[in-house]
């Protein structure tokens, strides 16, 4: 979307094609980490409700489902999309199974590791419209991936306290027990920080200037040459300030996909942010 050539018939086709390849194998790696997770699950308040926690689904299915999703879309990819986009469904793999079975267990690092899955969607989807990406773009997913990351243990904190007591919070997740508030409260304000300057920095580096002799009449001199893409920072701004109210006061967080879905502001404003972009790329260059 953001380079421009989302609606040219082949780079559509190939980007909508890993879009599923991804989600197939995404959904593949959350079978296996709810399997492996499911001794735990069982004793927190929410997780206890996913289908192999609660014993709906029987591990046994969720194995051959898991292999199925991952072993189809790494062969669908391989001769459909790119070598690259593999590799990096491969490497999404490899992470996200090192860090059910060992990383989640290691303060700060189970953060990282979950921000780099992020990360690598990004390079993905770079490989398969063969976009170069912008660094700043790179940079500011971390940010946001990081304060996603973080803000989860806050949240996934706060709600076992609230249900289970301090004593029993440590069941579910060793690593809540070596984080300090102190600390979530710190990385989650770098992380928010760090997210708005990155992302403030990418769209003034990547904004097309648009000022055509028709809009050229409705502006000021001093916006000859405007940066249309920095248009959008406000509502990043007001995103990442929503979802710290999420995090704080509405104490939840703990399912980042839930909040996006649930918190109608959040929802407007990432909606807005999408549409705003979408208008600044491909309409204005045909009104301009």
């Amino acid at each position: 979307m953001l380079s421009g050539g989302l609606f040219t018939h082949d780079r559509l086709l190939m980007t909508s094609q890993a879009f599923f390849a991804f989600c197939a194998i995404s959904s593949g790696v959350y079978f296996i980490n709810d399997i492996i997770d499911a001794p735990r699950d069982r004793k927190h308040p929410i997780k206890s409700n996913r289908p192999i926690a609660s014993r709906k689904l029987s591990e046994k299915t969720a194995w051959v489902v898991a292999f199925v999703l991952i072993l189809t879309s790494i062969g669908y990819s391989f001769v459909n999309i790119g070598t690259f986009f593999t590799y990096a469904m491969i490497s999404y793999v490899v992470i996200q199974l090192l860090y059910s079975l060992y990383f989640r267990n290691v303060i700060i690092l189970d953060s990282l590791v979950v921000a780099t899955g992020f990360v690598i969607r990004v390079f993905a989807g770079g490989f398969a419209s063969l976009t170069s990406i912008s660094s700043w773009l790179i940079l500011a997913t971390i940010g946001v991936s990081l304060l996603l990351a973080f803000g989860k243990r806050r949240s996934e904190k706060t709600i076992l306290a609230k249900y289970l007591g301090s004593k029993d919070i440590t069941d579910t997740r060793k690593t809540l027990r070596h984080y300090p508030d102190s600390l979530l409260d710190s990385m989650i304000s770098m992380s928010a920080t760090y997210t708005i300057i990155s992302y403030s920095l990418f769209a003034f580096m990547v904004s097309p200037q648009i000022a055509g002799k028709k809009l050229a009449g409705y502006l000021p001199s001093i916006l000859g040459s405007p940066k249309w893409m920095m248009l959008t920072i406000p509502f990043v701004i007001y995103g990442v300030a929503r979802y710290l109210y999420v995090i704080y006061e509405k104490q939840e967080g703990e399912s980042p996909e839930r909040v996006l879905l649930s918190d109608v502001p959040l929802l407007l404003s990432v909606l807005l942010w999408g549409l705003t972009i979408m208008v600044i790329i491909y309409i204005m260059p045909i009104i301009a």
